[in-house]
């Protein structure tokens, strides 16, 4: 994609004076020079074109208000100058990654008074000999060179200008809030589930009583019935018994007839 078409992706629906922030990587330029960004990025503070085939920042437009810059893995070798003239104020520059090999080309940084942070890192300049020293005396405003200060402290994020990071990151952020529906969805979604457990767990209690319940009573049923059984055994057996003892004098009576004939 060329970078004019990628800048005007980027807007948005806005207008230029509308955007504080602007990122490109990635995208293409056609000659080498910096295209579709306009003097109208008035309130443009923090501009990130990495990896876009830059060799050129002539055409780099008056952006006054431009704090933070990200210029890594192009093709810059010079030209320096113009970035003195229409970013008069920035204070965070990445330069690493391109063509930079005298200390001359840096000199020209001299004027950015409120410049506090330059990397140059993958530059051939840092292969120079007391590259560090010699760039910290060209450049006395500046407080950290490739991400360390003079006494080799690393440099905290906020100087490092992570916006570049930080813009991808909120992105991703909007895209997995808006994916995961609104706040609290899940949550109304587990409370149906206990209530639906709770319900269930009542129903099973319930009828593991009442099963209880019907089974104690078959029980008392039972033992009745067999009460009931054993009473019935017993009458039957006294009735046997009356009967045998109302035959017997009949018996007896019947034996002394016979003695009587005899």
């Amino acid at each position: 994609m060329d970078m004019k078409k990628r800048i005007s992706l980027e807007l948005r629906s806005r207008t230029p004076l509308e955007v504080t922030e602007l990122v490109v990587d990635n995208c293409r330029s056609s000659d080498g020079e910096v295209e579709g960004l306009t003097d109208d990025f008035k309130e443009l503070e923090f501009l990130s074109m990495v990896n876009v085939g830059l060799s050129s920042l002539a055409k780099l437009p008056t952006l006054s208000k431009l704090r933070k810059l990200e210029l890594s893995d192009n093709s810059i070798s010079g030209g320096l100058e113009a970035l003195s003239e229409k970013c008069p104020n920035l204070t965070y520059l990445n330069l690493s990654g391109n063509k930079i090999q005298d200390l001359s080309t840096v000199k020209a940084l001299h004027s950015l008074k409120n410049l506090k942070s330059l990397d140059l890192f993958n530059c051939d300049i840092t292969s120079l000999e007391e590259y560090r020293e010699s760039v910290f005396d060209l450049l006395p405003q500046i407080s950290y060179l490739d991400g360390f200060d003079q006494e080799d402290s690393e440099a905290p994020d906020s100087e490092e200008g992570g916006e570049a990071e930080d813009h991808e990151e909120e992105e991703e952020e909007e895209e997995e809030g808006a994916a995961a529906g609104p706040t609290g969805g899940f949550d109304d979604d587990d409370d149906d589930d206990d209530e639906e457990d709770g319900g269930v767990e009542e129903v099973g209690l319930s009828y593991l009583m009442k099963e209880e319940i019907q089974d104690e009573e078959d029980d008392d049923d039972y033992v009745e019935e067999e009460e009931e059984e054993e009473e019935v055994d017993d009458d039957d057996e006294e009735g046997v018994q009356g009967e045998k003892r109302k035959r017997d004098p009949e018996d007896e009576g019947g034996d002394d007839d016979d003695d009587e004939d005899d």
